[in-house]
């Protein structure tokens, strides 16, 4: 961040910074939250995210609750810049601007503590489409999907935009994501490619080429109502859907998510691509880690779960009593199936060739350090990746754990070798 600060007299310090924030509610009234990011105006690098959850309120105070937020971000980065605030609230804008008169008290209250965070003049207002808004409707949801505020400050080694300069980073275009709006037509994350010769971490696969790899992050669904009754919940229906908590496991899935290629596993590239089953439970999980990493949701239904067929909805005691004995088959030789349904070694079939797609997909010109997919699925077909990739037999692949909402790592080389980084990593510790 800049050193710079204001003049004495409260004039701007000479550098510009661009706020962007949003608000909704899911209801209006209801439950409603906000988010807002600052920019540097040069170089248009993330110094700050905020975010709230605001209880039950209308859109245009959360809204309003975004632009303070952003406003006091600022304020604690250079409180004498120039700020440009962009919205996609006409109303706000055009409020705030003074063209427009306030006669709602919540909001003349909000926009009092607005217009006090900085220096009179110091801040113009701009309306944007609601495309070019995504980063901060982003953190809104995600405050509203956890019911939690959220601050996170930026301009580390990682972040800082001098970090484009090093030898071998490179810019990955990505789409906007669908539903959320997207902060401008095109944005980019920089990817860390270790120059030519760098070593990776003590104790990593061992390999002698620089073939580039494909790191997948493999996430499950938070939890479900079948997850806490304990039932079998396949593919043969589209549900069940989140509890709260399993939206908070999924926030926080996201969250570690984003680490990857920074504080976590931060010697693999940074996510650039995110699928996901086509179940609703992982299409909400999905959802929150896509928010978060600013990323568009693709669906493959390969990766979907394990059709147990007739034992859907039912729990272990009430297959037992009806199939005595199959159950523990099907999990022992990975090669029975359900009544009805698949096996194990079926599903590692098609997730193998999904992952055999992926590699040929993301490899093709990849930098050295290859590329980073995000998978987001179940906890059979997390099993089978896994168990598929690394070439253990199918009667092996139920010994591994994969708690709700946990993060996996492998590495899939295009020769058809592998790297199992970490397996089930829990994303509440």
């Amino acid at each position: 961040m800049s050193d710079a600060r204001p003049a004495p007299d409260g004039r701007a310090s000479g550098r510009h910074l661009v706020v962007e924030a949003d608000g909704g509610s899911r209801g209006n009234p209801g439950p409603a939250g906000y988010g807002a990011v600052v920019r540097d105006g040069a170089t248009d690098a993330l110094l700050a995210e905020r975010a709230g959850f605001l209880g039950v309120a209308t859109n245009n105070v959360a809204e309003y609750s975004g632009l303070v937020a952003g406003l006091r971000a600022v304020a604690q980065i250079d409180p004498g810049a120039h700020v440009t605030v962009r919205m996609d609230s006409r109303l706000v804008v055009e409020q705030m601007s003074g063209r427009w008169q306030i006669k709602h008290d919540d909001m003349r209250r909000l926009a009092a503590e607005a217009a006090a965070v900085l220096p009179p003049g110091n801040a113009t207002y701009e309306w944007v489409p609601r495309a070019q808004n995504a980063a901060a409707d982003r953190l809104a949801n995600e405050a509203m999907d956890t019911g939690a505020d959220i601050a996170r400050d930026h301009g580390g080694p990682d972040d800082a935009p001098a970090d484009d300069a090093r030898a071998g980073s490179v810019h990955v275009p990505l789409e906007a994501a669908p539903g959320a709006g997207s902060s401008r037509t095109e944005t980019s994350v920089t990817t860390a490619v270790p120059t030519a010769g760098a070593a990776w971490p003590s104790g990593a696969a061992v390999r002698f080429d620089d073939l580039p790899a494909l790191t997948v992050v493999l996430v499950r669904h938070g939890q479900t109502a079948h997850t806490v009754a304990g039932a079998f919940s396949g593919s043969s229906a589209p549900g069940p859907a989140l509890t709260s908590r399993g939206r908070t496991q999924a926030a926080q899935a996201a969250d570690l998510v984003f680490r990857v290629g920074r504080t976590a596993w931060a010697d693999v590239p940074r996510p650039t691509s995110l699928v996901a089953s086509p179940l609703l439970r992982a299409q909400e999980t999905a959802g929150a880690v896509g928010r978060r990493l600013g990323l568009p949701v693709t669906t493959d239904p390969r990766f979907a779960e394990v059709d147990f067929g007739a034992w859907d909805g039912l729990t272990a005691a009430e297959i037992d009593e009806r199939w005595p004995g199959l159950r523990e088959q099907w999990y022992t030789t990975g090669t029975v199936t359900a009544p009805d349904g698949e096996s194990v070694a079926d599903v590692g079939v098609r997730v193998r060739g999904a992952l055999d797609d992926l590699v040929r997909t993301h490899l093709d010109g990849a930098p050295a350090a290859g590329r980073t997919v995000v998978v987001v699925g179940h906890a059979v077909q997390v099993r089978a990746t896994i168990g598929a990739s690394i070439q253990a037999p199918p009667a092996q692949w139920s010994r591994l754990r994969v708690p709700t909402a946990s993060v996996s790592l492998l590495r899939l080389w295009a020769d058809g070798t592998s790297e199992l980084v970490a397996q089930g990593v829990p994303s509440d510790l």
